[in-house]
């Protein structure tokens, strides 16, 4: 957990970095986008998540701000399941396409103690303006047993 963030932590540094340098192109080609979300599913995996994920778009069509934006949105929802209900099944979803919206849900049974409060709580907070920028909404939802975020990103045709 910490090597991931301490990797977050980079990967925003070299984008804040790189608007300076100008040098924003060669840069943003190395970010990771909506293709990548299959790889960071697979990783939750390999750690011991018991991740599902429901594809049902064609990631080489969005737009590169949209795409970073969504794999954003996953990686900072199975980082809160795994912190706030380790164990627990995360179901992942992608849908939409091109002309409509990217939809982007994160699922997750929760614990039945209560969440830790050791945590900064910012990573939502940042999120939700990360989505806000690229013109989409992020909601957060809690259950009884469960919790959910879901960001709807524009997808121009």
């Amino acid at each position: 957990m910490i090597r991931e963030g301490v990797h977050d932590a980079l990967v925003e540094l070299r984008e804040v970095v790189a608007v300076l340098r100008h040098d924003e192109e060669d840069y943003a080609a190395a970010l990771p986008v909506l293709a990548d979300v299959p790889a960071l599913v697979d990783e939750a995996r390999a750690a011991g998540g018991a991740v599902t994920l429901e594809d049902e778009v064609t990631a080489t069509d969005c737009p590169p701000a949209i795409g970073r934006t969504a794999y954003r949105v996953v990686q900072e929802g199975l980082t809160n399941a795994r912190k706030h209900a380790a164990g627990h099944p995360v179901r992942v979803a992608l849908t939409g396409g091109p002309g409509d919206r990217l939809t982007v849900q994160v699922h997750n049974t929760i614990a039945s103690a209560s969440p830790r409060s050791d945590t900064g709580g910012h990573g939502l907070v940042g999120l939700t303006e990360r989505v806000r920028l690229v013109g989409g909404e992020l909601d957060q939802r809690r259950g009884q047993d469960s919790f959910e975020i879901e960001a709807q990103l524009p997808w121009q045709a």
